[in-house]
């Protein structure tokens, strides 16, 4: 069989990480191409375009500083051009993008391309939730598969050990992803449940803001604990309502996707960060977005709005607390400090 040709479609923080590993990988694997292209969104960065700094120096100074990236990753310009032959296209980028990124290749990929989503958010749908991987589905008619999991970029890229889930439901598309994936130190597992995984990666960040609510309000890890606890409730209750694949087994919320990624990201990550300081400036998520995140964007308050707009329409709006509060304090103008009484309600305690 010839080997695979994979493109990375986005480059910032997590984009940047992973291409470290698949870069490395497919240098040393049979089963790939030793060339990945990279999506690069063109900025100047000290007078110089970013794609010629990463093909020239092998960094991601703006994204990623401090990581060469292996040789064989080439930053590209032009998605059209980046995605071209690909028979393994790797999707991360902020999911506010996807639509206009799959209409702009839809006609430039191979058919019999596989995707693969790190994108963690949700999409409000006509019929309710849409998960991202069923949008790229839908606009590209390709196979889809995700990868999420208890991992924040920059320690990835220091390559400290951490584990990931992949979801697919094709056993050997699994393994081929695995192998392209796996490295000591990023451990792989492949379950079936592809949704349930996808769900994860964006329900956790919307917990990760109540989080860092509870730290810019100077309350302690016993807070902290109940709101990851009432968070993964809230998580599995979701999925169990919208997974209609099948039924949701909570052994996938044992996986790296779940529980483990929940915890991460509510001790660091941005959302925690951005929320932590909401509550103590009194400043919008958009402005702190604009002044902490480099020039990346949030995914927590966004994924509670489209969450919110899609439980208020089944009518089960107050049946997720945490969900909803998150999505209120964020953009309705309820005080933050009225977070901790909304949970102090909650179902899971009547």
């Amino acid at each position: 069989m010839a080997p695979k040709k994979v493109c990375i479609i986005g480059s910032g923080n997590w984009g940047s990480a992973i291409a470290k590993i698949v870069g490395a990988n497919a240098g040393k694997l049979d089963a790939f191409d030793t060339t990945v292209n990279m999506w690069v969104f063109e900025e100047t960065v000290n007078g110089r375009k970013l794609t010629d700094i990463i093909n020239k120096d092998h960094e991601n100074v703006k994204y990623l500083p401090g990581h060469k990236l292996p040789p064989n990753i080439v930053a590209v310009p032009e998605v059209t051009d980046a995605v071209k032959g690909a028979d393994i296209l790797i999707f991360v980028i902020p999911h506010q993008f996807i639509k206009r990124i799959c209409d702009d290749i839809r006609e430039h990929i191979k058919k019999d391309a596989v995707g693969m989503s790190l994108i963690k958010g949700v999409d409000e749908g006509p019929d309710g939730l849409k998960l991202i991987s069923d949008i790229i589905r839908e606009k590209l008619g390709i196979t889809m598969t995700v990868l999420m999991g208890a991992n924040i970029a920059n320690e990835v890229a220091d390559e400290k050990f951490c584990e990931t889930t992949i979801g697919c439901k094709d056993k050997a598309c699994g393994v081929m992803l695995k192998e392209l994936m796996q490295t000591t130190n990023f451990r792989v597992t492949v379950v079936e449940e592809a949704d349930v995984v996808e769900i994860c990666g964006a329900l956790k960040n919307v917990v990760a803001v109540g989080a860092g609510f509870c730290d810019g309000l100077g309350f302690g890890d016993n807070t902290k604990a109940a709101v990851i606890r009432l968070g993964l409730m809230e998580m599995i209750a979701f999925a169990r309502i919208f997974c209609t694949a099948g039924p949701v087994s909570p052994v996938t919320f044992l996986e790296s996707c779940g529980i483990a990624d929940l915890i991460t990201t509510c001790y660091g990550g941005r959302n925690r960060k951005i929320a932590e300081a909401f509550a103590k400036t009194g400043k919008t998520i958009e402005e702190l977005e604009n002044e902490m995140l480099n020039g990346q964007k949030l995914q927590g308050p966004a994924t509670a709005s489209e969450v919110s707009n899609i439980l208020k329409k089944k009518g089960l709006l107050e049946k997720f607390p945490l969900f909803n509060a998150v999505n209120q304090i964020c953009f309705h103008g309820l005080p933050v400090k009225e977070f901790i009484s909304c949970l102090q309600n909650h179902p899971e305690h009547m």
